[in-house]
């Protein structure tokens, strides 16, 4: 049975609070860089998964760029194993099973609500910030069908170097997706959005 996110009063705040101390303390710096235009819709956040980190870099997104309810699926053996995140916005997917469906389904309900956001990881596993050859899993394409309201899509890319600091900058990439809702589509669009971020990480001089 899914585990659907709560948002404790205390624990929530608490939570946000320490996660974005702790990132401003472990890296050099976390820069956004990209346009976002708020169209008042419901955020559905696609992100490479490359670390722990990620879900930190997406909610210093979302209280940057977003301002909405925060919301993220992850691993239901990873969930039970940290109970707390349960109460920061995390809920469950149970891969390889009739669970997954339930998943979907509330992903749905949680982006019928423009007022939330939604993180997910189209690739089901971390993988090397290296590889740009992104292949999605069929959920999200199910999830952007079964959504009965218009959902802004948004592209994010977490790119790393250490350039001459001692501590990493992170580089977060967002892009506003425009394009169509196929799984053909949206992975060959995140495989080129991530291309040009590469590119532009290359020539940054930090």
């Amino acid at each position: 049975m899914i585990l659907k996110a709560k948002h404790h009063f205390l624990l929530d705040p608490f939570f946000r609070y320490y996660v974005i101390r702790k990132m401003h303390r472990t890296f050099h710096a976390v820069e956004i860089r990209g346009d976002f235009v708020d169209r008042k819709l419901p955020v559905l956040m696609i992100c490479n998964h490359i670390s722990w980190w990620d879900g930190i870099w997406a909610l210093h997104i979302n209280q940057t760029l977003f301002h909405r309810k925060y919301f993220y699926m992850m691993l239901e053996e990873q969930l039970r194993k940290n109970w707390y995140l349960n109460y920061t916005g995390g809920y469950s997917v149970a891969k390889n099973s009739r669970g997954i469906l339930d998943s979907i389904g509330y992903t749905c309900e949680l982006l019928q609500n423009s007022k939330n956001a939604v993180l997910l990881f189209p690739q089901g596993e971390i993988a090397s910030m290296h590889d740009r050859n992104f292949a999605f899993q069929k959920g999200i394409v199910r999830i952007l069908q079964q959504t009965k309201t218009d959902v802004q899509i948004v592209f994010i890319a977490n790119v790393i170097d250490y350039h001459s600091n001692v501590k990493p900058t992170v580089n977060c990439f967002v892009y506003d997706y425009p394009g169509g809702c196929s799984l053909t589509e949206i992975q060959e669009g995140y495989n080129i959005f991530y291309s040009k971020c590469i590119e532009k990480q290359i020539k940054s001089k930090g």
